[in-house]
């Protein structure tokens, strides 16, 4: 008796009537390397890829097989092709390159997405060594979102910005602080800026008041420790900046940045307020996260990240600054890092008792807490809560 015959499986098999934009949404689902290979299938997929709008080139590439050649060498290779292969519109990219220590071929890569209409550009490099942006990189017209992290930004003296931009993320970039000025400010459709600046990089000091940025909904801000030494940036004025913020993100050290000269309250109403992030390692955190509290009369979310020693007097500092605080809009506080110390214990407590419309507190207490999590959570209940809805959840990490 024969044995069955198996079942043959071919490129015949494959759908051949798959409409263009299906063909497109599978090929930018696969990474670079995948969507490449997907020529062989049969003619109707051949070298579609050349065709896509949206590419993504990250160090998954460099995990094949073929483990003789250098990252340096299959990264041009890859650029070789993209650019003899590619065409039509190149809406976004994304060039993440942590592993890569030369850069080949980059430039000529950033002037071809220049000429072919690219919105979305990120571009993420190793801190080893910061990829210099060519002037290309400035003719950029129609960029709407931007990321850049480990970049060199020296724009050309005719640089007047990208005035359609509406995401901005400078990630421990070296630039200049009238480059930085100037592109932000330049941008009058941006609603979306994180500032991640290194203490490792070229100082940068921002001279409030910024020029008008009247749709900016959502600011994060991280500064080095070099803010230190750099002058200080007016917190009142700067937020004038930005009218109708509703997301706050200050990581650290950015709040010493900003405290010239901490006002009980701001000048202008942070009317649009709603989430607010702070990272709180001294007093004066402190005092620049209540003068952000009292000012955002609608704020419903608030994180706190707490890393700091203490002493009586700043107890009794705190427990009085709350004596003009309104938190009638809090629904979800965080507290991040708690080891238990009475200043601490005292911000939670006065959270708890001015905040009737609260729903949940979520506390995650440090690595070096002394307390257990029932403890923490025993101590807490104490407190009177001025909303009977609000729970209290202590989660480990």
């Amino acid at each position: 008796m024969m044995p069955p015959k198996h079942k043959k499986h071919s490129c015949e098999s494959l759908p051949t009537n798959l409409p263009e934009n299906v063909i497109n949404a599978i090929l930018m689902r696969l990474p670079l390397r995948d969507a490449v290979r997907t020529s062989i299938l049969s003619k109707q997929w051949r070298y579609k890829w050349c065709r896509l709008p949206q590419l993504t080139l990250d160090d998954k590439i460099w995990k094949t097989t073929n483990n003789l050649l250098s990252p340096s060498i299959k990264f041009t290779n890859i650029m070789y092709n993209i650019l003899t292969l590619h065409s039509g519109p190149i809406t976004k990219f994304t060039l993440s390159m942590s592993e890569l220590k030369k850069y080949p071929k980059i430039d000529s890569l950033i002037y071809f997405l220049s000429r072919n209409g690219i919105e979305h550009l990120v571009v993420q490099f190793s801190e080893w060594n910061l990829y210099k942006l060519p002037s290309s990189f400035f003719t950029c017209s129609q960029l709407r979102h931007l990321t850049l992290q480990n970049c060199l930004i020296c724009p050309p003296p005719a640089f007047k910005g990208f005035n359609m931009l509406i995401s901005l993320e400078l990630c421990h970039v070296s630039v200049s602080s009238i480059s930085l000025e100037s592109l932000i400010s330049s941008s009058p459709y941006l609603e979306n800026l994180v500032l991640k600046i290194s203490d490792t990089l070229s100082h940068i000091q921002i001279k409030a008041p910024l020029k008008y940025v009247p749709h900016l909904t959502k600011l994060s801000l991280m500064y080095g420790e070099s803010y230190e030494d750099s002058e200080k940036c007016d917190l009142d004025k700067f937020l004038q900046s930005f009218p109708v913020l509703e997301h706050l993100h200050l990581e650290y050290g950015s709040s010493q940045f900003l405290v010239a000269d901490v006002p009980r309250r701001l000048s202008s109403a942070l009317n649009h307020l709603k989430h607010l992030y702070v990272s709180v390692d001294e007093l004066d955190d402190i005092s620049c996260a209540l003068c952000l509290i009292r000012s955002a009369p609608y704020l419903q979310t608030l994180e706190v990240k707490v890393s700091m020693d203490e002493s009586d007097n700043e107890v009794d500092e705190v427990s009085a600054s709350f004596s003009d605080v309104t938190l009638n809009h809090l629904r979800t506080v965080k507290v991040e890092g708690i080891t238990c110390t009475m200043l601490e214990m005292q911000l939670v407590k006065l959270l708890l008792a001015n905040a009737p419309m609260l729903v949940r507190m979520l506390i995650e207490p440090g690595p070096y807490y002394a307390y257990t999590e029932a403890k923490i959570l025993a101590e807490f209940t104490k407190y009177q809560r001025a909303s009977p809805k609000a729970e209290i959840v202590v989660r480990d990490y």
